[in-house]
């Protein structure tokens, strides 16, 4: 399967080592971890139990947009209610259209730090919420149990029969790819002065979820920088 999972923050090492195993029990090998506190360390050896390969492997990076560059589509998982609304699925829902996705390139689901979760700005970069339906008044799963009912999904789902991808003229744009794009638009539109840019944060998240639900092609991208350039080029002009 081409699904990676991505720690963002995590605190305690051993949580990193439990992860590690519950992928490896479903077949995941993609580990990437965005500024772990403590990592490698003899206690997320000792918690993986037999998948130190996928330690051996896991790739550090500094933030969640470098472990996301080349993903089509991604996940974020979150138990906490959002001001602007995010798009939502379960994990049963999330695993099959994870599955789906992948075919058509590399996606990722994302796990914030233990205490805190995911914050907007991580979430930012996602394409859905993941949420893992609990008991009322507690929904606070350890970090390995909710990678575990994830992955779980996951191997279900990679077993049915799912058809072929999506019927595309053109593969989805990466993360990278659209990262670039979301910056030449907040650029274009401070230049238009239509954007603050001393508080641009609201209309760019609100931007973000338009294109997001829109899921542009890299050829529709190329098409949208090509607009923004002529922009810059007019006003170049004036």
């Amino acid at each position: 399967m081409s699904i990676r999972i991505v720690l963002v923050g995590t605190t305690h090492p051993g949580n990193i080592g439990a992860v590690a195993r519950a992928m490896k029990n479903m077949g995941l090998g993609d580990l990437a971890l965005v500024n772990p506190r403590h990592f490698p360390h003899d206690d997320a050896t000792a918690r993986a139990s037999g998948a130190t390969d996928i330690l051996d492997n896991a790739n550090v990076v500094s933030t969640l947009a470098d472990a996301l560059t080349e993903c089509v589509y991604v996940a974020g998982a979150s138990a906490r209610s959002r001001t602007i609304n995010w798009p939502t699925m379960g994990p049963r829902d999330c695993a099959e259209r994870m599955i789906s996705e992948s075919k058509q390139g590399k996606v990722a689901a994302v796990f914030g730090p233990e205490k805190s979760g995911l914050n907007n700005d991580d979430l930012d970069l996602c394409h859905t919420l993941l949420t893992i339906p609990t008991e009322p008044g507690f929904s606070s799963l350890n970090l390995a149990m909710a990678v575990q009912v994830l992955t779980y999904e996951l191997r279900v789902a990679s077993m049915l029969d799912e058809g072929p991808g999506f019927d595309t003229e053109a593969l989805p744009a990466t993360g990278e790819e659209m990262e670039h794009f979301y910056t030449h638009l907040e650029r274009v539109l401070e230049d238009l002065q239509f954007l603050d840019p001393d508080n641009p944060r609201h209309l760019m998240r609100r931007m973000r979820r338009l294109f997001i639900r829109a899921r542009p092609d890299k050829n529709e991208v190329n098409i949208l920088r090509g607009i923004l350039t002529s922009i810059d080029r007019l006003k170049e002009s004036d």
